[in-house]
């Protein structure tokens, strides 16, 4: 039944995305999804509930990018809502794919308490698409399209300093350090544990060689 709902959802869902540029495309909503699946597998929660959300998170990017202006989740939900009602779901399955998505950008990290296995999982999903080879890409397009540089070796990398949302950072190396290295250790799931590990490996091997490489060492 999921397949078949988001074969009749992407054509909507390409239309509204297709001229982002910002890493939060369909191709990133479709990783997403795939990753919220696999850990649906194993950690439970409800199939259809966490594909479609994990497949609609993001309308709130395309809202911003229209506007310049922050929107959150939550502001979205209307236009999920009418999204959704192209399928047939009952209510109750609309509403719980909503409060997965109004919740997924609000982490337990920061003081939070989400406790709704399908939002958690929504959340492992979405931050591991942030994490390894792609995550690293994604970081690299996303801070050059805020002029962000590459490196600044003249400013220390700090690892106890945090990402602030809408900051600019010195680089996107320090942007590296300062979020996407984290999120490994604020994964709510075993199964997100497990796979953010791995990719943080890889990530944190390839700074170390670009490092090296900067410093003409290698």
């Amino acid at each position: 039944m999921l397949e078949e709902y988001i074969e009749k959802l992407r054509p909507i869902v390409l239309n509204l995305f297709k001229l982002d540029f910002t890493c939060h495309d369909i191709s990133h909503l479709e990783r997403t999804m795939k990753l919220a699946l696999k850990i649906q597998e194993i950690e439970g929660g409800d199939r259809l509930i966490i594909g479609l959300a994990a497949f609609l998170h993001d309308i709130h990017r395309i809202m911003k990018n229209k506007t310049g202006n922050f929107v959150t989740p939550k502001e979205s939900l209307d236009i999920v809502k009418d999204i959704l009602s192209n399928v047939d779901l009952t209510a109750k399955q609309v509403n719980r794919i909503c409060l997965a998505i109004e919740y997924h950008e609000e982490y337990n990290w920061n003081g939070n308490n989400i406790d709704d296995i399908n939002t958690l999982i929504l959340q492992d999903a979405d931050n591991l698409d942030a994490i390894g080879a792609i995550g690293l890409i994604r970081s690299f397009i996303q801070g050059n399209s805020m002029g962000e540089p590459l490196y600044d070796d003249k400013i220390e990398i700090n690892e106890n300093n945090d990402f602030i949302e809408g900051q600019m950072e010195p680089s996107i190396i320090h942007h590296l350090y300062h979020k996407i290295f984290k999120l490994k250790d604020n994964m709510n799931t075993e199964t997100g544990k497990k796979m953010a590990e791995q990719r943080t490996e890889f990530m944190q091997e390839f700074v170390n060689q670009f490092l090296d490489e900067w410093k003409g060492i290698k």
